[in-house]
């Protein structure tokens, strides 16, 4: 096992299947000890049976262990504040602390605009935008009061945004309000954090899942084991000096997103008449880069 992360501890969301569950074990492959969190839904949201003693948390967990790692399962809701709480201090209870917080979990709707349910929009939003922050709002008060104590963590967030928050993605409006979300919240955070040691990143993970398989050809995509590599890296001390980043990653190529930045710009110097918007802002749009397609357009 390497020792990029020995003796760190690390909470991996949705870590059952997928992407969460390729994270867990990279996690622990490099020395983490894991809280391998997964609330046990359908690819859609609906509950399965989380008191299996097969679940695929404890699949993860027995992998881990076989490996000769340390981990433990976590069944929270990591959109209930009060589960968020809870597996955040299990973390600490069982392992001695929180290094590594690695938000994943989450689950697709797609639908156009116009076919889109306010249920369906509260329960996508729910996991994806408020579970990452229920979990790095409790993460961040435990890292500040041992700060405050004097034991400054070296602390990692990764948090997982997606091409469809960033660039947005044809019949996914609800998902990529979400994923876009997601993306601003590691920019807040990470300059928040920053005085008290703690580095938040993203990463925007292509990948073969449950979650892209039925929507459109998967063939050509990259295994969820790809993306864990990056993640492990950000996860470790030599990582101090990344932070609020969002990091692409498909198969070999990795991207460093650019993300909203002031282009170009005109003052009138007074209020803007309504007459004169139109050319001005032509001018501007001819100066400025065209914007990245929207996928699926």
């Amino acid at each position: 096992m390497s020792k990029l992360l020995e003796g760190r501890v690390a909470i991996v969301t949705g870590a059952g299947r997928g992407i969460g569950r390729a994270h867990a074990l990279e996690l622990a492959r490099h020395g983490a000890k894991v809280v391998v969190n997964d609330f046990g839904v359908s690819n859609n949201g609906e509950k399965t049976a989380p008191s299996d003693r097969q679940s695929p948390a404890h699949e993860v967990v027995a992998e881990i262990e076989a490996m000769g790692g340390e981990a433990v399962v976590n069944g929270a809701d990591v959109a209930d504040f009060e589960q968020a709480a809870a597996l955040v201090q299990q973390a600490i209870e069982t392992f001695g602390g929180l290094d590594i917080l690695v938000n994943n979990a989450g689950f697709v709707r797609d639908r156009m605009l116009v076919n889109a349910t306010e249920d369906e929009f509260d329960a996508v939003v729910r996991v994806h935008l408020k579970g990452h922050f229920a979990t790095l709002r409790h993460a961040a008060a435990y890292w500040r009061a041992e700060s405050k104590q004097g034991r400054q963590r070296v602390a990692r967030v990764i948090n997982t945004t997606s091409g469809a928050g960033l660039q947005g993605s044809i019949g996914q409006v609800v998902y990529s309000a979400a994923k876009g979300g997601i993306a601003t919240m590691t920019l807040v955070a990470a300059a928040e954090l920053s005085r008290v040691g703690v580095t938040v990143n993203a990463i925007a993970p292509v990948a073969k899942t449950r979650m892209t398989e039925g929507a459109f050809d998967t063939s050509a995509m990259a295994l969820p084991e790809d993306n864990s590599p990056i993640v492990a890296w950000l996860a470790s001390e030599e990582a101090g000096d990344v932070t609020g980043r969002v990091i692409e990653v498909d198969g070999g190529v990795i991207t460093v997103e650019n993300a909203w930045a002031h282009g170009p710009s005109r003052d009138a110097g007074a209020r803007w008449e309504a007459e004169k918007v139109g050319p001005a802002l032509r001018e501007l749009l001819a100066e400025a880069p065209a914007p990245e397609p929207v996928y699926g357009a």
